[in-house]
């Protein structure tokens, strides 16, 4: 004799970590509630704790999935590599719940293992982009090669956070203005 029980949904990851990235992108991780992603996702607490043990495992999970791993495109030109860099974070961060999520993880509450995570797999990755592409134009003396390349990374990107906490909207040519600036605040000539 045969016991068959309920089909496993495999639709079921999918949902819950879509539920889980919108409640913590828009809730914050305290607010994150396993009761209500479970409800929105159309499952049960259960099945959520049979894949994932803990809340903090769950918004990990949700943290994995924004990994930004990929390679720095290395050329002969590291300005238009950084235009192209900034313009990719322009488009990563402009995404619906991206910078709530930026947020929630500075907030002292969230878990420090979601919060490590974040910055292991999506903002160490950015950071170490702009650091090569910043090397490389040392390299090649296109700046300066005593110019404090630590502060000019952390200036990459923080403008942008700058812009939206002051709720001004960055315009659209924000990458090329922004590289601009950086460009020359490390010695560098922009090209025209």
């Amino acid at each position: 004799m045969t016991v068959t029980g309920r089909s496993r949904d495999t639709d079921i990851d999918t949902r819950v970590l879509k539920v889980a990235g919108r409640q913590l992108s828009r809730a914050g991780y305290d607010a994150m509630s396993i009761a209500a992603i479970a409800a929105e996702a159309g499952t049960t607490r259960q099945a959520l704790y049979r894949r994932w043990a803990s809340k903090s495992e769950l918004a990990a999970a949700v943290v994995a999935q924004l990994s930004d791993e990929r390679s720095g495109r290395a050329s002969a030109d590291p300005f238009g590599d950084l235009v192209r860099e900034l313009t990719d974070f322009q488009r990563g961060v402009s995404r619906s719940g991206r910078l709530s999520l930026v947020g929630t993880m500075l907030q002292d509450t969230t878990d420090a293992d979601v919060r490590a995570q974040y910055r292991a797999r999506v903002v160490a990755p950015r950071r170490r982009r702009i650091r090569a592409i910043l090397d490389r134009a040392a390299e090649l003396k296109l700046i300066d090669g005593d110019a404090d390349l630590d502060v000019a990374v952390t200036m990459a990107t923080g403008s942008w956070y700058g812009r939206a906490l002051a709720g001004d909207r960055p315009p659209a040519d924000w990458p090329a203005r922004t590289a601009t600036l950086i460009w020359r605040a490390v010695g560098g000539t922009p090209p025209a």
